[in-house]
């Protein structure tokens, strides 16, 4: 996963099936303003819990964004990276098992096929639960994620799924509740996104078995 080399920058294509960058123009108590936004898909993310084994499943990945982030704001440039000062392993996050909706079904067939994809759980959709829909990106983007929980057991588990489809690389990682009640704990420094948090707390103050 972390072997990356030849990074560099290029302009971004106007057919992007995932990003359209726009200005947003409009008038806000008589004073002309504008927004400079993108559009993007929305997306579901799952809340998976293993109740065999009494563990939460995680995905970890390079994220592109997140190495750039990391570069551009000490004001490295491509071309200049020192791999070994910037390794890729700081851009790879654990994230819940998501997907962004690119296809004609509903969000929980949506879900029910990231879980599968991602993480090898074959599950039907009434095992799916819906939590909580809300905006992400609210500066640039306001795209919708809808939230999920799954219980799951190692018989859902299919030998040869799970990983990510087609060029996705992705691992799948297990944690058991006291691992991930210390990934909220104050002064943690994780790259996860804010999605990953809610989802997790929300777990652990709605779901997480009592001990």
């Amino acid at each position: 996963m972390n072997n990356i080399t030849d990074i560099h920058y290029g302009p971004l294509p106007a057919d992007s099936p995932y990003v359209k960058p726009f200005r947003f123009h409009y008038t806000q108590n008589g004073k002309q303003k504008s927004w400079d936004l993108l559009k993007v898909h929305d997306s579901v993310s799952i809340v998976i819990f293993n109740v065999t084994r009494k563990k939460l499943v995680f995905v970890k990945q390079f994220r592109p964004a997140v190495y750039h982030g990391i570069i551009s704001s000490d004001g490295v440039q491509p071309g200049s990276i020192d791999m070994v000062k910037y390794p890729p392993e700081l851009a790879v996050t654990m994230e819940l098992c998501a997907g962004i909706i690119d296809k004609p079904i509903s969000t929980i067939e949506i879900a029910r096929e990231e879980i599968l994809e991602e993480c090898g759980y074959d599950i039907p959709v009434e095992r799916i639960e819906e939590i909580i829909r809300y905006r992400s990106g609210v500066g640039t983007s306001g795209a919708e994620q809808t939230l999920f929980y799954a219980e799951v057991t190692d018989a859902d588990k299919i030998a040869t799924a799970g990983g990510g489809v087609d060029d996705e690389m992705i691992d799948v990682v297990e944690y058991d509740l006291e691992e991930a009640r210390k990934l909220t704990a104050k002064g943690t420094v994780i790259s996860s996104p804010p999605s990953f948090l809610f989802g997790l707390l929300w777990f652990l103050c709605n779901r997480a078995p009592k001990s």
